[in-house]
């Protein structure tokens, strides 16, 4: 009997959704119009403002690459104020399978690389994860019904993708990082939690 076929999401994929799973099946959610490909599933979506476009508990893996900096924290809404990325949240737990992993690659504070672009609204630090991850679950407060688990935290510097699932660095490479880290130098951040869900 042969398995099913995995899949992967990447949020804000533009026209190359990345695949850091290497799994079966690869879909991609972008605000901009996207280029069509008999590939990959391509969807259009404002996930400011819209859900992600698939059903609960369908995918093995989401990414999103230089995105979450994108997605504002408060946006105020002729209903009342909304909160884009406790939602935006909530909405990668509910695509994902129970176990399925999330992969999450952004620039973080205090690094110029944080604030200079003016799109980028959302700052994350070292440690706001926590409002996502067991088990404080912080985000709890404000909406949030997700249940992710740390699977790792880690610095790492723009440009630099050695920090996929896939590729893990060596001992050398891990030091090198920690030394950027300690001089400031250090640009970005992953984040790779995994969903829990009862079954």
């Amino acid at each position: 009997m042969k398995e099913r076929s995995t899949r992967h999401l990447d949020l804000g994929c533009g026209d190359r959704p990345r695949n850091p799973y290497q799994c079966d099946e690869l879909f991609g959610v972008d605000v901009k119009p996207i280029l069509e490909s008999s590939q990959i599933n391509l969807r259009r979506a404002n996930l400011v403002t819209e859900s992600i476009p698939f059903p609960e508990n369908y995918f093995d893996s989401v990414s999103a690459y230089d995105f979450l900096e994108h997605i504002p924290r408060i946006f105020p809404h002729t209903e009342g104020t909304r909160l884009p990325f406790i939602e935006l949240m909530n909405e990668i737990w509910r695509v994902l399978m129970p176990g399925g992993r999330f992969y999450g690659y952004t620039p973080v504070y205090p690094h110029p690389a944080a604030f200079q672009d003016p799109t980028h609204v959302n700052i994350l630090t070292r440690n706001s994860h926590v409002y996502f991850t067991r088990p404080a679950l912080m985000a709890r407060m404000y909406g949030y019904i997700g249940d992710f688990s740390v699977i790792r935290i880690v610095p790492a510097r723009g440009g630099e993708f050695d920090y996929e699932p896939t590729a893990r660095p060596n001992l050398l490479r891990r030091l090198r990082l920690r030394h950027r880290e300690w001089r400031g130098r250090i640009t970005h951040l992953v984040w790779e939690f995994e969903a829990h869900k009862s079954p």
